[in-house]
């Protein structure tokens, strides 16, 4: 009888909600699973696992939270600013506040050294990255059909782009033999095997900065890359949501700039995706913007966008911190430095343990070469290694067969996510588990320990404050059980 009744719930159940596609069963959200079931405290439980699969943007915080003090009416939830509330709380446009969409388009020209002006009117918002992602596949493609994109790629492309759209990811391999850039030849070859298979190609997805290989695509590739789109009459999808992490050179290129140095290029198929989670690492505001040069596009997904606006509330902060020029301009100058130096004193930790990662500029995470310490280089022995990471090592790092990347012994680590004493702790953590590891077979392995943490030791963002676990805690800055929604 019970077995009935679930075969009957089950066909009560839309394929959407009954399919697998959400990419789950992935290694990159096993992770996640890990570090929720055991998550460090420097103090509560410091033999925890550090979540270093995050990419988040958290060493900048202090700057904007000195900026609300300082803007008190900014917020409808002070006396400064309880005037605005029935205003912003009854907003509802798609359009957005106009000082939003103003505010949107003067940072997004700021990250790119104002070298590209963006129209306030072709701001459209949605929730989040992967809300701004969805919208543009909905509006771009029909179920079946694909999009290529360059591998290694963030692994939640699967969710974000074909969960609910139906559409279907055609991987372009790329490898360390050019430092993993994306050359004309493999997007011939991945776009011709789809012609081949009878898979209607609708556009080329890239991202720049590259998630998970923290490098900057240059004017040539860009160029390469529009030109291949404009040659094939299909959609080119930008994905800049790191372009403010970019703390070394060479300087950031946009997509956008690249279009004013092409002539006879059609327009209507550049695409940019947008987002406030990472170059001000503010994910949980769910600011998404899709900015189309297609008007079509620019119509259609305003309809779209009444399923996932930005709340008012937020979008009126942002509106007056963005448009501070002041801040902004003093924001990207620190953001970029402080990012700069927590990638040097994290991958010059590693070098001293013999450890490499690809030259990058960008991005809140390394691409971690480990390929010496697998025990058989195939992909079974780099998820033997992950698995010791895990358990034994207790840093969740992402694998990177899960960013589809076709050479074993890579993985993506994330740096910004946390203070600087966590990272000493988990460079201690690696350098204990590489010594183990390169230890001579002849001599006896010692179980890696785990130091103490140090209860007495000060620690902090900032050299004003004092330890908040808050700030330092990922786990207890969200929801310890919803690692799928979460990981970016």
């Amino acid at each position: 009888m019970g077995f009935t009744s679930e075969i009957h719930d089950y066909q009560l159940l839309s394929k959407i909600a009954t399919n697998d596609k959400h990419g789950e069963n992935s290694p990159y959200f096993d992770g996640w699973k890990a570090y929720d079931r055991d998550p460090f405290h420097p103090t509560k439980n410091p033999d925890g696992v550090i979540q270093m699969g995050l990419a988040e943007n958290q060493l900048s915080f202090d700057l904007i939270e000195d900026w609300i003090m300082e803007n008190p009416k900014a917020s409808i939830c002070t006396p400064e600013g309880v005037n605005q509330f029935k205003h912003i709380a009854n907003f509802q446009d798609y359009h957005g506040l106009p000082e939003f969409t103003k505010g949107v388009a003067n940072f997004m020209s700021k990250v790119r050294g104002g070298r590209v002006k963006f129209d306030p009117d072709r701001i459209l918002m949605s929730g989040g990255a992967t809300g701004a992602n969805e919208l543009i596949m909905f509006c771009l493609a029909d179920p079946g059909d694909a999009f290529l994109v360059p591998s290694p790629y963030y692994p939640a492309f699967v969710r974000d782009l074909c969960w609910r759209t139906g559409i279907q990811i055609i991987p372009v391999h790329c490898d360390s033999s050019n430092n993993f850039k994306i050359t004309r030849e493999a997007l011939e070859e991945a776009y011709q095997k789809a012609q081949e298979d009878n898979i209607n190609v609708k556009g080329l997805i890239i991202t720049n900065p590259s998630n998970p290989l923290g490098t900057t695509l240059d004017r040539e590739t860009l160029k390469s890359a529009v030109s291949f789109i404009n040659e094939k009459n299909i959609h080119l999808v930008c994905d800049e949501i790191y372009a403010a992490t970019v703390f070394n050179s060479p300087g950031y290129v946009s997509v956008s700039e690249i279009l004013q140095d092409i002539e006879s290029i059609n327009l209507d198929l550049i695409h940019v995706i947008y987002s406030l989670s990472k170059d001000m690492g503010l994910p949980g505001f769910r600011v998404g913007i899709v900015y189309s040069y297609n008007e079509e596009v620019v119509h259609c997904g305003r309809k779209m966008s009444s399923f996932g606006l930005v709340s008012s509330q937020t979008q009126h902060l942002l509106g007056a911190m963005l448009n501070d020029d002041e801040f902004v301009d003093g924001f990207l100058k620190e953001s970029s430095r402080r990012l700069g130096k927590r990638h040097s004193v994290f991958t010059k930790g590693l070098e001293k343990e013999g450890i490499s990662c690809l030259p990058s500029n960008a991005g809140l995470f390394v691409w971690m070469n480990l390929r010496k310490l697998l025990k058989e280089q195939t992909f079974e022995g780099e998820m033997m290694l992950w698995r010791d990471i895990i358990n034994e090592v207790k840093l969740n790092v992402s694998p990177g067969s899960s960013f589809d990347c076709k050479e074993p012994g890579w993985f993506r680590v994330c740096f910004a996510n946390m203070d600087d004493e966590t990272v000493e702790v988990a460079l201690r953590r690696i350098r204990a588990f590489v010594g183990k590891e390169t230890t001579p077979s002849s001599s006896p392995k010692k179980p890696v320990k785990l130091k103490r943490w140090n209860s007495n030791l000060r620690l902090s963002l900032s050299s004003s404050r004092r330890f908040d676990e808050t700030v330092l805690s990922p786990h207890n800055m969200m929801s310890p059980h919803s690692p799928l929604v979460q990981a970016t």
